[in-house]
């Protein structure tokens, strides 16, 4: 019988804000429709956070020419309050995020169980684009 071993894949940012905001921003349903989606042509209309274990989210991201859409959801395993989330996605597969608070820059890490249907590389790319869409909203704000 054969097994297959995933390789998780890590996308990170360093966010020049402290770890309260960049908290905050991350996740805060009306701060998350404005940076969860990897390119302008994107939007999220509607996102819903329980941020605490057992918890569940939920944000539609979807194209602005109505064309297609998704809900990006599941449910939270492990929360520490400006450090540390862990989720599991509706399909199964895991998500652990690290929050590195130092003074007015904060360095967010995501690590993910990727998913069969695209390359990985492609997946990368688009977890960092949001990544790096985030980063720009709260340095901005």
């Amino acid at each position: 019988m054969e097994t297959t071993t995933k390789t998780k894949v890590t996308v990170s940012a360093t966010v020049n804000a402290p770890v309260a905001k960049v908290w905050q921003y991350w996740n805060e349903p009306q701060h998350i429709m404005n940076w969860a989606f990897a390119s302008p042509d994107w939007h999220a209309p509607a996102a819903t956070n329980d941020l605490r274990v057992g918890g569940t989210f939920s944000t539609t991201m979807a194209a602005k020419d109505g064309s297609f859409s998704f809900d990006f959801g599941g449910v939270y395993d492990q929360v520490i309050e400006h450090k540390l989330i862990e989720y599991t996605l509706g399909d199964g597969r895991q998500v652990k995020i690290t929050f590195e608070g130092n003074g007015n820059e904060t360095k967010v890490t995501e690590t993910f169980d990727p998913e069969d249907m695209h390359p990985v590389d492609f997946q990368q790319a688009g977890w960092q684009a949001i990544l790096d869409n985030f980063k720009k909203y709260t340095e901005e704000a």
